[in-house]
């Protein structure tokens, strides 16, 4: 957390995440540009640029795709997750190269304006064999950047989180016009099926570990509490939930997440006001829930960040009958106060 935006601020494991992701793109490069010269020593310097930052831009979009669904179904992939806009950044970079050393060599010999040729140099789209696939990839591009240069939390702030999440989903769409793009590509110019097998096994992965994850994460929104007399939800025993851990429910349609903290429980709205990362997945550390995608801070007793810090989520009552744990269905306003009851 910070109490203003500024260009870049580093702490010591944003260093040495951005090292490991430096070193591991420059092996690559270094790697395919030899592999590249000892297997095809005419093969020009720009096309080993433009498949070389290709391939590492799709590689490194897929493990940003799977780095979610992996957290979601082990946390022990959260140090990951915790910069991964870095490695979005990164990703983007890397196409960038890709596709200005694609349109120098494809589109700048004409009289036409590059970008324009991209789109008018071949208007064969209903053609599978001679499909313009390159527009494809430059319109992947243009979601790739406008992702990349709205990643910094200023624009998280002043888009508001749910329109920002909204438009970095828009990766999605990105990845289905590369997919198309390199499937096309590849089908048109390439004899090896190499490319086209590589893709397909990505695309799996991806898919595989999204429905998986929606799997489990299906389980949590089809759980149904019985009712007592006065409405409030039974949801569990107060065994069940760990000591500064908490087991999240769909109440009313809204996810919470009860919390235990020195033997009391308290119950918060499960969603981060930062990037909507899942509360109830983190644990409490000094006092304070702490949000496991990135460490926003929030106290059990009301829902509100530690001063100076403003964010606020909403609270619920609950009480204990027998060991058992019953909720209030109906929230109180964000940051408001609820006193804690004993296990």
């Amino acid at each position: 957390m910070g109490l203003d935006y500024k260009l870049v601020l580093w702490n010591k494991h944003k260093k040495n995440y951005d090292k490991l992701i430096a070193l591991g793109m420059v092996l690559y490069l270094i790697v395919f540009f030899v592999l590249s010269l000892v297997t095809n020593a005419e093969m020009t310097a720009e096309t080993i640029i433009i498949r070389a930052f290709g391939s590492l831009a799709i590689i490194l979009l897929h493990l940003i795709l799977v780095i979610g669904p992996l957290t979601r179904l082990n946390p022990n992939y959260l140090p990951i997750l915790y910069n991964r806009r870095h490695l979005g950044v990164s990703m983007f970079l890397a196409a960038l190269i890709h596709g200005v050393f694609s349109t120098i060599n494809f589109h700048t010999l004409g009289s036409k304006n590059p970008i324009e040729s991209i789109f008018t140099s071949n208007m064969d789209y209903g053609s599978l064999t001679n499909f313009p696939f390159q527009v494809l990839g430059f319109l992947a591009l243009l979601i790739l950047f406008v992702m990349a240069s709205t990643s910094h939390d200023f624009f998280l702030k002043n888009l508001s989180p749910k329109i920002w999440k909204r438009l970095h989903m828009l990766v999605y769409l990105a990845y289905s016009l590369i997919v198309l793009h390199v499937f096309l590509g590849a089908f048109q110019q390439e004899t090896s099926p190499f490319a086209i097998g590589v893709l397909c096994l990505g695309f799996v992965l991806i898919t595989g570990l999204h429905l998986t994850a929606a799997f489990k994460e299906g389980k949590i929104d089809s759980f149904k509490a019985s009712k007592d007399s006065d409405g409030w939800l039974e949801v569990c025993t107060t065994g069940e939930i760990e000591e500064s851990r908490a087991k999240i429910f769909t109440v009313e349609g809204e996810r919470i997440a009860v919390f235990k903290n020195e033997g009391k429980l308290s119950a918060i709205h499960n969603v981060c006001k930062h990037q909507g990362g899942p509360l109830g997945e983190g644990k409490i550390v000094d006092g304070c829930i702490t949000c496991p995608w990135h460490g926003y801070q929030y106290l059990p007793h009301n829902g509100q960040s530690p001063p100076p810090f403003t964010e606020k989520v909403k609270t619920y009552q609950l009480k204990v009958v027998n060991g058992f744990v019953y909720v209030n269905p109906n929230a109180y306003e964000e940051g408001t106060e609820v006193t804690p009851i004993s296990c």
